[in-house]
């Protein structure tokens, strides 16, 4: 019995740490100790890393006294921005085109095509509102949805904005909505041969490493990229350039600010 009890709780232990121990305490028998297995190797690497460049952000800030500190420390941080998403590639034909035009009661839906780079489309619409003059601008970035920008939540703020009087841009993120890399099979379902949005980005991500590049480099250029498109409109005012986005979306807007100056909302 005890050693059918032993083996149980082994089992357990790799599932219900904490209900394996208290099974071993009610027979008296010692607690096996977590199991420091590959796949939480890296994750707990990574999360002592984060960490510790928290914290000297977190003491950085903490220690600036005059706007000159200030200033140098921002400078830093773009700095160290540019290392990470850098060298950017060089800016090139956008050969954007419209495919189609969806009218609605206070603004009208393009159906845009541009090129971040050469022969690599990024699927956009283009919301803009039915008023005279020019108008504020917004880069819609989308978090993981399956459809990209076609989701509900994504389609209701780029309609709001619109309606409000500001013209929206939001694109497809690479390996979701009309953008995927690795298509299943050649059927044009839809499917993905390694899942839409995580698991795409995570082989084009590994493929990329292999080869010292970034996909959140990527990533950050199609949003750049959105930016000149939108700038290429007369309907737009250049000088009130926004960025938003949610879940995914809101690390992109984090990043294009990062990335690019030109946002002055």
């Amino acid at each position: 019995f005890a050693q059918t009890l032993a083996g149980t709780i082994s089992a357990l232990a790799l599932s219900n740490l904490p209900q394996a121990r208290l099974l071993a305490e009610e027979a008296d028998i010692p607690s096996l100790a977590s199991l420091n297995r590959f796949p939480r190797m890296m994750q707990a690497f990574l999360i002592d890393q984060v960490k510790a460049a928290h914290q000297r952000s977190v003491d950085a800030k903490a220690a600036l006294q005059t706007r000159q500190q200030a200033e140098q420390y921002v400078q830093g941080v773009r700095d160290k921005i540019a290392v990470s998403f850098g060298p950017l590639p060089e800016k090139t034909d956008l050969n954007a085109r419209v495919t189609g035009v969806v009218e609605r009661d206070q603004y009208r839906i393009e159906k845009v095509i541009f090129d971040s780079r050469p022969n690599f489309p990024v699927t956009a619409n283009l919301y803009l509102p039915k008023r005279p003059g020019k108008a504020p601008a917004v880069v819609g970035s989308c978090g993981h949805s399956t459809n990209g920008k076609a989701a509900e939540p994504y389609q209701a703020f780029a309609q709001g904005l619109a309606r409000q009087g500001y013209a929206c841009l939001i694109f497809d993120p690479i390996g979701q909505g009309e953008r995927l890399q690795y298509p299943q099979g050649d059927d044009r379902s839809g499917k993905s041969k390694y899942g839409v949005g995580v698991g795409e980005h995570i082989q084009a991500g590994n493929q990329q490493f292999l080869v010292g590049d970034f996909l959140g480099t990527w990533r950050a250029w199609d949003g750049i990229r959105a930016l000149d498109y939108l700038l290429t409109r007369d309907e737009i005012d250049p000088q009130h350039i926004g960025v938003t986005g949610n879940s995914g979306g809101g690390t992109m807007t984090t990043w294009l600010c990062g990335v690019e100056s030109r946002w002055t909302m």
